[in-house]
């Protein structure tokens, strides 16, 4: 649970850009409850469009004290907050092509999308560069302790203006 979880979500701190974070498909609320914990300046809206999860997530958050988190029961693509965000990061939960489609138009000006993956991603890497509307992307090794290396990535993602 350490590892696998808190620490994984942990290794995304110093990819996060601004202070508003989307944390899309957050389930239980990973990575957006272990950022919001040790970034309080920064403001985490953590989406799932399962309401026992954003439940879940909204009782975390307020017996922790978390007034920097918000829990939304949405989908990533029906999801209408009116403006940007700063970050949007999400966690095992689509390929990267995929991710763009679910929650790219969430990505302020100047944001960054951050896709934490297992593995290098080779082949969604190779399916991004097919897409109409092309996005510019770097890969960086997370080191997680406990994990093998090599084991964990991120995919930062900016849209091609």
């Amino acid at each position: 649970m350490i590892t696998a979880h808190l620490l994984d979500s942990l290794v995304a701190v110093p990819l996060l850009n601004g202070e508003s974070i989307l944390d899309v498909g957050t389930g239980p609320g990973f990575p957006g409850l272990p950022l919001a914990i040790v970034q309080p300046e920064r403001q985490f809206t953590l989406l799932d469009s399962n309401n026992k999860k954003i439940m879940f997530v909204q009782h975390a958050a307020g017996l922790l004290g978390l007034g920097n988190v918000s829990a939304i029961k949405s989908r990533g693509e029906d999801y209408a907050p009116g403006h940007g965000f700063d970050t949007v990061i999400a966690r095992a939960l689509a390929a990267v092509p995929r991710l763009i489609e679910i929650a790219g138009h969430h990505v302020g000006e100047d944001g960054v999308f951050v896709a934490l993956k297992g593995r290098y991603p080779e082949e969604e890497l190779e399916q991004l560069a097919k897409l109409a509307d092309p996005w510019s992307h770097a890969v960086t090794e997370l080191d997680v302790p406990g994990l093998e290396r090599g084991s964990r990535h991120a995919v930062l993602l900016k849209p091609r203006h």
